[in-house]
């Protein structure tokens, strides 16, 4: 099995909370040595040589991402999106609340590597153990004299902050995430421009993934190269993958991207008993479903959008043959339906209309043109939104409604 220990390395054998846990494993060697030894430019250059993408669903190049800050000479902003709320999916948490320091020193070296002095993290408001956990771990950081004034006497200065979020799905997103730390409203603004121009308090800002800020400890550690010789062409290096659902042990797996389907499966050891496998949602619960004859397509960004799916966040959600689809479809969709912001037309109207029909067939009383209804408003709602809100509405529903109609169908009155 392709199962590795990178960012996994340690949890659920040793506590890796403390500092001085973390330190017995190397902790904040590599902070010392981005400071000491090493230029801003430097550590961007392993971030863009490594071939390390975004690991919080878009899947952008993060040394891309950083190039586009302006040289206006204006302050600099890192935050760490920690809001993860895609259903489906719990790598960060896991991270945060059991390699808090691995996730924070990789923060401090993405905040060097862009030149910024003050990095933010936005932790999910459910999340209350990992907001401790990280909070903790921030104070023995600046205790140990890795955060704050002149650190390790480099000359350079540098603050952390630990935000909260509310509880709202949408803040996720990265300019509604902005908004919320600023104390507004969380909603997506308009772009451009975008946030590596204007972001957080108008200044220059890179938003990243805590999976991905974490990689950028053992990238600085083994090598750029060791990282991109890992994975596909396109896809470099290693991924958390969440699977849950119907398999008999859910739970995280690091493994190289470009791992089949079907070894990620037998990795969550297969499915229960007895049962067949219906579907898969590989991205979490805004992706469409791949079916059994997709099992040998690798795990990687290119091969599933060829696949008519996403990677995502990387969460994979299994369904067996005991899968009511119109009930599992009706619950998605009152999901994205309830955490609309409402600033979009479509997204907020839309999302509603689905819901209420998809309840009027839970209930067996559709009519004909409710199926209709169903292909033609979630094909509306798709590209017609600031963020990618309104377009999470409809991949899974589209999916199952075309593979299994006759699920739907049996809802009908007549």
């Amino acid at each position: 099995m392709p199962v590795v220990k990178v960012l996994t390395d340690g949890i659920g054998e040793i506590d890796m909370r403390s500092i001085d846990a973390y330190r017995k494993r190397d902790g904040y060697e590599q902070w010392k040595r981005a400071l000491l030894h090493l230029k801003p430019e430097e550590v961007m250059e392993y971030a863009d040589k490594s071939g390390l993408r975004g690991r919080g669903g878009a899947g952008f190049p993060t040394g891309r991402k950083w190039s586009f800050l302006p040289k206006n000479g204006k302050p600099r902003y890192l935050v760490c999106n920690s809001d993860e709320a895609e259903p489906g999916t719990f790598k960060d948490r896991m991270l945060i609340e059991n390699v808090p320091h691995l996730v924070l020193e990789g923060m401090l070296l993405g905040t060097y590597g862009i030149g910024s002095h003050h990095a933010f993290i936005y932790v999910r408001g459910e999340f209350k153990e990992g907001f401790r956990t990280f909070t903790r771990a921030v104070e023995e950081a600046r205790a140990a004299g890795f955060i704050g004034k002149d650190v390790l006497g480099s000359g350079y200065d540098v603050e952390v902050t630990v935000h909260r979020g509310a509880g709202a799905y949408i803040c996720g997103e990265e300019t509604g995430l902005l908004n919320s730390l600023e104390g507004k409203r969380g909603e997506p603004r308009l772009k451009p421009p975008f946030p590596a121009v204007e972001g957080l308090y108008g200044m220059p800002t890179v938003v990243n993934n805590v999976e991905t800020l974490a990689y950028l400890v053992p990238i600085l550690s083994r090598g750029w190269e060791w990282f991109a010789a890992v994975g596909t062409e396109r896809s470099k290096g290693f991924k958390v993958v969440s699977v849950s659902g119907h398999v008999q042990r859910p739970g995280n797996y690091e493994v190289p991207l470009g791992t089949p389907v079907r070894e990620l499966l037998e990795l969550a050891g297969g499915l229960r008993p007895g049962r067949t496998l219906k579907a898969i949602q590989p991205g979490g619960g805004s992706s469409a479903c791949i079916f059994e004859e997709h099992l040998d397509i690798p795990y990687d960004y290119e091969s599933l959008a060829k696949a008519g799916t996403m990677l995502g966040s990387g969460a994979m959600v299994v369904f067996d043959d005991t899968t009511d689809f119109v009930k599992a479809a009706h619950n998605l969709v009152r999901f994205y339906a309830h955490e609309s912001c409402g600033q979009c037309t479509p997204c907020r109207e839309g999302g509603i209309w689905l819901e209420r029909v998809l309840e009027r067939l839970l209930e067996h009383r559709g009519l004909r043109g409710d199926l209709d209804m169903l292909h033609r408003v979630s094909s509306t709602i798709t590209g017609t939104n600031l963020c990618p809100l309104g377009d999470s509405i409809e991949p899974f529903l589209r999916s199952v409604l075309l593979r299994f109609p006759e699920q739907f169908e049996a809802c009908l009155i007549s």
